[in-house]
């Protein structure tokens, strides 16, 4: 059995009209970098088909920051696939032959970002 501590905090209330409603605010963060786009695949993907995970990250500040870990992840991944797949698809003398460089290019980043979003966006 595992021991959980549970943190307390007090919630203040507004009175309108014969009602009182919480007063609820988020958690500051000190990063404010813009989304990138593999975050913010992966936050539409949370907020469609696991909207309970969703919501309970963004109510306890966790959501930003593993956003941003998303999005490095997938960057890195992005990377790392592009070089594989550039070494067993060597690429065509760019000099010689820029239009079938470019597509050819493409079409590597295409195979590569194929495999970051099914592997890294869209996992449970």
């Amino acid at each position: 059995m595992k021991n959980e501590t549970t943190v307390r905090t007090e919630i203040h209330y507004a009175q309108v009209r014969d009602y009182q409603l919480p007063l609820l605010t988020l958690p500051q963060t000190d990063n404010h970098e813009p989304l990138g786009k593999y975050a913010r695949m992966y936050r539409t993907y949370l907020k469609t088909q696991r909207p309970v995970l969703y919501s309970r990250m963004l109510l306890n500040g966790s959501l930003w920051p593993h956003l941003q870990d998303v999005q490095k992840t997938a960057c890195e991944w992005l990377e790392r696939t592009m070089t594989n797949l550039l070494d067993k698809y060597p690429a065509p003398d760019k000099e010689r032959a820029q239009l079938l460089w470019v597509a050819h290019m493409n079409g590597l980043k295409a195979q590569a970002e194929e495999v970051v979003v099914r592997e890294v966006v869209y996992t449970e």
